[in-house]
């Protein structure tokens, strides 16, 4: 879809990024940001990189909301095939949401709040090696 091989509906492009329609929207007007610049996960970038690629989304969204009467939008950018990751290439998802239709998450983990704190300290820790 980058390099114009593939059929795809080009909403946004500059010199380093592009943005698409979703071919299997979840919403009307669902559409992918993604860079140019070949990752495939999002650790595989810079900050800078990643700072960019995060700076078109607002963009595409507002024209996105602008064209759609939708309320409001989800961004989503998954990592890997566990996560539901399908094309191997960083790629964030910016899902319009309409009031009238509503929208569903996954259900939600119930922890205890030592269980978040202990994780919370692990993770502060490996931050530190990062």
């Amino acid at each position: 879809m980058i390099n114009k091989k593939q059929e795809a509906h080009i909403i946004f492009e500059d010199d380093t990024h592009i943005a698409i329609m979703d071919k299997y929207p979840i919403q009307l007007g669902h559409s992918l940001v993604m860079p140019k610049l070949h990752h495939e996960k999002i650790i595989d970038m810079s900050n800078d990189e990643v700072g960019e690629l995060f700076s078109r989304v607002p963009v595409v969204a507002r024209a996105i909301l602008a064209s759609t009467g939708a309320d409001g939008f989800n961004i989503g950018q998954n990592n890997g095939k566990s996560a539901n990751q399908i094309i191997p290439h960083v790629h964030v998802h910016v899902i319009p949401r309409y009031q009238k239709i509503g929208n569903s998450w996954a259900r939600r983990m119930i922890t205890k709040n030592n269980d978040l704190e202990e994780l919370a300290k692990k993770i502060r820790n490996n931050m530190k090696s990062i």
